[in-house]
């Protein structure tokens, strides 16, 4: 269940691109399953609205690590970066990414929750992220960074950036890490 609470209090951090923010969550809200969507197919938070619970854990995960590290790093950077590192896992409008997995079998036991939607164009969550991103919010170099490269070095894809990310880049990608891996871990 989404705590409206502190995704509230979230997006009550966000002051210069408030109208953006305002718009994108809009879309979000109304054309996509970004309320419904699970965190993964069977890992973390494989259950519906897993994806805005693990988002709001990357984002006060990654606020505290700011608090503690990096101080200049704006609130509002954290929080835009932290709660849409992951959109892409909604798929586009009309189409979600995750779908019920219709195998009784898969779900029993593999624990396979969630199958990938075939009819969505392939491209990789950070890529698709973006994408959904950029017509409504404009992110600076760093948060567009730090949300294409927040699976850091665990995929072969990322190691082009490997000694020149951006502080809020590490910061995310630990986040996200602690979230998924100690937070929310079954």
């Amino acid at each position: 269940m989404i705590n409206v609470v502190k995704y509230g209090e979230l997006l009550s951090c966000v002051v210069t691109r408030r109208e953006q923010v305002a718009r994108f969550e809009e879309f979000l809200r109304t054309q996509t399953a970004w309320l419904t969507s699970p965190a993964s197919t069977r890992f973390h938070l494989a259950k519906e609205g897993g994806l805005v619970e693990h988002s709001l854990n990357v984002a006060f995960s990654l606020l505290t690590l700011r608090e503690l590290l990096a101080p200049d790093i704006t609130v509002e950077s954290c929080v835009i970066a932290a709660l849409y590192h992951d959109v892409g896992k909604i798929g586009v409008a009309g189409k979600p990414y995750y779908l019920p997995n219709p195998s009784e079998w898969h779900v029993r036991n593999r624990g396979m929750v969630y199958i990938v939607n075939q009819e969505v164009v392939h491209m990789d969550i950070a890529t698709r992220s973006l994408l959904l991103i950029a017509p409504f919010v404009q992110l600076s170099d760093e948060e567009a960074q730090a949300i294409r490269y927040r699976d850091g070095q665990y995929i072969e894809e990322n190691r082009s950036v490997a000694h020149h990310e951006a502080r809020l880049t590490r910061l995310l990608q630990y986040a996200d890490n602690w979230s998924g891996g100690v937070l929310e871990a079954r």
